[in-house]
């Protein structure tokens, strides 16, 4: 699981769904599966279904459509027998969320939604902006969305820039030539 994928994951769970990750689907008979299905979200509350597969390529657009469309296929398909016992909407929100791209030219991939890293993690930082670390901090098994309200928190507490006596200082010679 990349970290983009384990962020999402802790988004969705942290907001009130039940998560489902990097499930695999379409056992075969001679062993295998027919793909993997990287996030799978279910609100009872909103009865919100939301499959979601976040990607780190930089892939062409045709690759792109070709790969995506079986990833959504197979969401079709299988995803009304994940969450067993529970009652999923006919409607599922698909959802290919990239680092590298862009949606202004390309809205839609296999079926699903073009979404960027950049447009969910505004809306992460959104919904963590106004929660206080002291007050309203993010539980500890989100490592990484906690790692985002400590991030939002102390930089906006430090604006002002890095100060020659802070001890971590000459660690960003390093960071910004190297």
């Amino acid at each position: 699981m990349n970290h983009l994928e384990q962020i999402v994951g802790e988004w969705y769970e942290y907001s009130g769904y039940f998560v489902r990750r990097n499930v695999l689907v379409g056992k075969r008979l001679k062993g295998g599966y027919e793909g993997e299905l990287d996030i799978v979200a279910f609100n009872p509350q909103t009865d919100h279904l939301v499959h979601i597969e976040p990607s780190l390529d930089a892939d062409a657009w045709g690759r792109r459509e070709e790969r995506f469309t079986k990833k959504f296929d197979l969401g079709k398909k299988y995803i009304p027998e994940l969450f067993s016992g529970i009652e999923m909407p006919d409607q599922i929100d698909q959802i290919a969320l990239f680092v590298f791209g862009s949606n202004t030219n390309h809205k839609h991939v296999g079926g699903g939604i073009v979404a960027t890293a950049a447009e969910f993690y505004a809306v992460v930082a959104e919904g963590l902006g106004g929660k206080r670390v002291a007050k309203a901090a993010v539980p500890e098994q989100y490592a990484l969305l906690r790692t985002v309200q400590h991030c939002l928190e102390y930089s906006n507490a430090m604006s002002s820039g890095v100060s020659s006596n802070n001890a971590f200082q000459p660690t960003l010679r390093f960071a910004t030539h190297g």
